[in-house]
């Protein structure tokens, strides 16, 4: 019974993660449209934090815009569908370690929030942000990509941890 509790719980933790990171995204991306589309860019902070609309037709940095439809598809569609519900079914159903559960889940929240603007609009993603100090800059990116990025960070930083307490034990 505690089994079948504890797993209801990270089931739980698994989807509200996830739709967090999902619903942030496509809301932050609808008031990218609203409000930024077909306006200049908006600098804030001395020039650190920019708002500027784009649409990337290809992946992390454009990464793919002019491959061949059928490859476009496979790479950066299908392929990564598959992939993200397999891996959040993984997480619901065996994965036992919270800051896993955490962690992919909001690297597969992010993931889901850009391949679902691949599947309805064409392969184009909407970017709305830029971070930087003078030359040294981001690509414009959005709430999705965030969540994808810290989470690999996290998961790296969190599991050398692991392997560090393994090794002193």
């Amino acid at each position: 019974m505690k089994i079948l509790i504890e797993r209801k719980r990270q089931i739980i933790m698994s989807l509200g993660i996830f739709l967090i990171n999902y619903i942030l995204d496509r809301f932050t991306k609808y008031i990218a449209i609203e409000y930024l589309k077909g306006n200049g860019a908006k600098s804030y902070f001395n020039n650190i934090f920019v708002l500027v609309y784009a649409e990337n037709t290809g992946a992390f940095l454009s990464l793919g815009k002019d491959w061949n439809i059928y490859i476009k598809y496979a790479v950066l569609l299908i392929i990564p569908i598959i992939i993200c519900i397999a891996g959040l079914l993984y997480l619901m159903l065996k994965e036992k370690i919270n800051y896993r559960i955490i962690i992919f889940s909001c690297i597969i929240g992010g993931g889901i929030g850009n391949l679902v603007d691949r599947l309805f609009n064409e392969f184009t993603v909407i970017d709305f942000m830029n971070f930087g100090i003078g030359n040294i800059r981001t690509g414009i990116l959005n709430v999705a990509d965030i969540s994808v990025t810290f989470g690999i960070i996290f998961l790296i930083i969190f599991e050398m941890m692991q392997r560090k307490k393994q090794i002193r034990s």
